[in-house]
């Protein structure tokens, strides 16, 4: 890192010697990352079955996700993203003869949520959000092309993929054979089906049932199974083979395992995909979350008691690989330790204070050994930086990223409150500022955007953010009657804010306020 020079860019934190190293569930172990097109990343995520809210589990993966992205973008990569919407399914079927609509207005209500939710944990949008119902015609092509190569047979109620037509791609993910898998599959594998040869198949066209909505396919009416929707659409915007498939661990076995089958059944090629990227399980208080449990959160709940963010923080104070138990306290610490890094946030932006970087001091060079404490200090910060940039590097260990993260919080803090003068302290701001935007911003995403920001006050509470608008609006209309003296309109408008639940303190500096 160039102190010399104010202006910080992203790639400092990028060591020519640094590679990246993933772990690739199919092969057990970190490969050195290399994508096809040098580059260039693609990357599928399997997306939500939009029947309804989303819950805890789907901020885990996507939150976890949104990283990956992050960081390959960070790292030098063009990334074309790609996440599905299932828009067809027999829960959406069932959930719109439970209300009586048509199914699409099931779906479209909860895409929209989805995307209310999604942004409120500060995800970045994938690049194309493919639906599966827009896809039937290239799916029924896939399939058949698999009858063709006798890897599907038509039965009495649809077409299934014969497993054992191609045994040797069985358990590449899970590393089991179907009697060992079988208890843990959720009800996704079993003997039903008219004409099934083997309980392992799995269904690639559903013929429909009445009253079902349903395509035309050269084995009658019906819908695609879950499966095949996911190989058609990333084949579609990625090609035959590409970088990264991601996804929940439970999603492993049969959804991606059945991927493979149809992917490289259908071209003869392998891998269709290069390396497989699955987040942990979220557990409740120790138990797996489940509505017949009463924990079963979803992210509105969450988010109704603490600032989306924060929620983000304590997600990502996990390597992606590695389970959470989430609970009340695992809340509180994230959102203790994310107001650390919002207050020295907020500290860096007030010491640089708005000065146009061309009139800003020059920083000496980091240097750890330095006598200099300034020098010393910013190699401190260089240091922790590194490792940030190395743990990241390191299948993506956000973990390790977010505890370089407060150790940067720890050392600019005790920088900025020291007695550095005040051109050094506005230059030292602004370098603060630049890199946690850069880390704790771009990368892991748990900064707001900075002009949505109120840095005169303490961030963020969840019931403050939602009135601030209408607070700072009266604020303003209580300044101006002040200064007009007009005192009985200044004491209707403090009357206004105390029912809103506002303490108002005057300082030098212009009105705070909090809530009651």
């Amino acid at each position: 890192m160039n102190t010399s020079n104010i202006n910080i860019e992203v790639g400092y934190l990028l060591a020519s010697d640094m590679a990246l190293m993933i772990y690739d569930t199919r092969r057990r172990k970190k490969i050195l990352f290399k994508p096809i097109n040098s580059g260039n990343v693609s990357m599928y995520v399997c997306g939500v079955t939009v029947y309804d809210l989303c819950h805890l589990g789907h901020a885990r993966c996507y939150v976890a996700f949104d990283v990956v992205h992050r960081w390959l973008e960070a790292s030098g990569y063009d990334v074309n993203y790609i996440q599905n919407f299932t828009d067809i399914d027999d829960k959406i079927i069932e959930r719109a003869k439970e209300n009586g609509v048509d199914f699409l207005k099931i779906v479209n209500e909860n895409i929209d949520a989805y995307f209310e939710d999604m942004d409120s944990l500060n995800i970045l949008r994938a690049d194309q959000y493919p639906r599966c119902t827009e896809y039937v015609e290239k799916m029924i092509t896939i399939i058949e092309s698999l009858i063709q190569k006798n890897h599907a047979y038509v039965a009495a109620d649809g077409v299934y993929f014969h497993v054992e037509s191609s045994p040797e791609k069985y358990g590449v993910l899970t590393g089991q054979k179907i009697d060992a898998v079988l208890d843990g599959a959720g009800g996704r594998v079993s003997n039903s089906g008219k004409g099934k040869k083997d309980r392992k198949d799995f269904a690639l066209w559903k013929l429909a049932k009445e009253g079902e909505p349903s395509w035309g396919s050269p084995w009658g009416a019906g819908r695609p199974g879950w499966h095949i929707e996911c190989t058609a659409m990333s084949m579609d915007h990625l090609g035959e083979q590409f970088d990264i498939h991601g996804g929940g661990h439970d999603l492993r076995f049969p959804h991606h395992e059945a991927e493979i089958f149809q992917g490289e059944c259908h071209t003869g090629k392998s891998p269709v995909v290069n390396y497989w990227l699955h987040n942990g399980f979220v557990n409740m208080n120790g138990e797996k979350m489940s509505k017949s449990l009463g924990n079963f959160w979803t992210i509105r709940d969450i988010t109704s008691k603490v600032h989306p963010l924060v929620l983000r923080f304590a997600l990502l104070n996990a390597q992606y690989r590695s389970p959470i138990d989430m609970n009340e306290q695992l809340l509180q610490d994230a959102g203790i330790n994310h107001q650390r890094l919002l207050d020295s946030y907020r500290l860096a932006f007030n010491s640089w204070n708005g000065t146009e970087e061309k009139n800003l001091r020059s920083l000496p060079e980091p240097n750890i050994s330095s006598t200099d404490s300034l020098a010393h200090s910013l190699g401190l910060i260089e240091k922790f930086a590194e490792e940030f940039a190395l743990a990241m590097d390191d299948d993506f260990n956000t973990r390790q990223a977010i505890s370089k993260t407060m150790s940067i919080v720890r050392e600019i803090n005790r920088l900025l409150k020291s007695n550095l003068d005040s051109r050094d302290l506005k230059s030292v701001g602004f370098y603060a500022l630049e890199l946690f935007e850069q880390q704790a911003g771009n990368v892991l995403g748990l900064l707001p955007e900075r002009d949505k920001i109120n840095f005169k006050q303490n961030l963020i509470n969840p019931k403050k953010e939602k009135i601030m608008e209408a607070v700072e609006n009266l604020l303003t209309q209580r300044t101006e009657a002040r200064a007009e003296k007009n005192w009985k309109e200044a004491d209707r408008i403090r009357d206004i804010l105390l029912n809103m639940g506002v303490v108002v303190k005057d300082t030098p500096n212009g009105p705070e306020w909090d809530l009651s």
